[in-house]
């Protein structure tokens, strides 16, 4: 499972060895505290996916992980289920302009990241 790590200047996505080999992602994602806009708890993390995976592993209603490409430039989602979720929007990230990841954490994310 997904590990968020959170500290003062960053949050780290830290994959398993699976979830790197289904989302076709060598390596963890780094997200600069300051590169943050919004975080948003959700429900149905299904709703917020955009374009097309490209690459990522998809089985409907059970797992999407990886990239997905839209107009706009790249999203990372890592999606189980239909469980409670985060939606982190980013502004001037190197690579995404969203990370979606499904976490029981996801309330102690949002409370940590708004102070």
């Amino acid at each position: 499972m997904v590990s968020l790590l959170l500290d003062s200047t960053q949050l780290d996505v830290h994959l398993s060895g699976t979830e790197h080999a289904l989302s076709f992602r060598k390596r963890n994602i780094s997200i600069p505290r300051t590169q943050i806009a919004r975080v948003q708890l959700t429900d149905d993390a299904w709703t917020w996916l955009r374009g097309v995976p490209e690459p990522a592993t998809v089985i409907p209603s059970t797992v999407a992980i990886g990239t997905w490409k839209f107009v706009g430039g790249k999203d990372f989602a890592l999606i189980r289920r239909r469980r409670p979720s985060v939606v982190i929007e980013l502004d001037g990230h190197e690579e995404f302009q969203r990370v979606i990841v499904t976490t029981r954490h996801g309330v102690e994310l949002v409370r940590e990241l708004a102070e």
